[in-house]
């Protein structure tokens, strides 16, 4: 039987080669692996965290701790919540029995999240899932130009609208719409965006 992964062999993974370590691990060290997201050091926490993200990238053999990662959902530990949302987010494209489409509203409701940077990162993983996901679209959309900027504290204002237009420019490469466009073009007028966000979201819409 191989041997299990060890905390040892955990931390002397190279953060910067996350990719080359998730190969190198098995099936049989996933279980230790989700069980380490809830571990308290957060070295060994994020490590964790950074492998099983890699891993999802390569393999489907993450997927099959779908319940683990939604049950996370409901932690009343913002940073148990986000590595829920952001690790469902990396499994979408296993997602063949279609767990992410039930699950949805309750995903999207994150982007509303108490913390602020658990409500961001909510936003950005939905970049992740539209590529796997289309039907998906017109509900992300809705949600995301239904988030009401001005509610949220003026420093964090513009960081969160220019998540959010990247996520409609995504979505708009699948399913265009005029209510996407219609949104930028106001984005880029509210007088939140800077000059060099304004440049940034250019540069978004033509590809570049």
């Amino acid at each position: 039987m191989a041997e299990i992964i060890t905390v040892e062999k955990l931390m002397s993974f190279d953060k910067n080669n996350m990719g080359k370590a998730a190969e190198s691990i098995g099936s049989n060290d996933l279980p230790q692996l989700i069980k380490w997201l809830d571990e308290k050091d957060d070295k060994i926490r994020y490590n964790a965290f950074l492998l099983l993200q890699q891993r999802s990238n390569m393999y489907s053999d993450v997927y099959p701790f779908w319940d683990v990662l939604l049950e996370k959902l409901s932690s009343t530990n913002s940073y148990q919540r986000s590595l829920g949302i952001m690790l469902m987010a990396e499994n979408a494209r296993w997602d063949d029995a279609g767990r992410l489409e039930k699950d949805i509203g309750l995903y999207l409701s994150f982007c509303d999240d108490e913390k602020p940077i658990t409500a961001r990162q909510c936003v950005q993983s939905l970049a992740k899932i539209i590529p796997w996901k289309k039907k998906l679209c017109r509900k992300v959309a809705d949600k995301l130009m239904a988030i009401d900027i001005s509610e949220r504290k003026e420093t964090q204002r513009k960081i969160l609208l220019m998540d959010i237009i990247n996520v409609l420019a995504e979505i708009n490469k699948y399913d265009k719409s005029n209510e996407i466009d219609v949104y930028i073009s106001n984005a880029m007028t509210s007088g939140i965006l800077d000059k060099k966000a304004k440049s940034q979201v250019l540069k978004l819409l033509r590809g570049e």
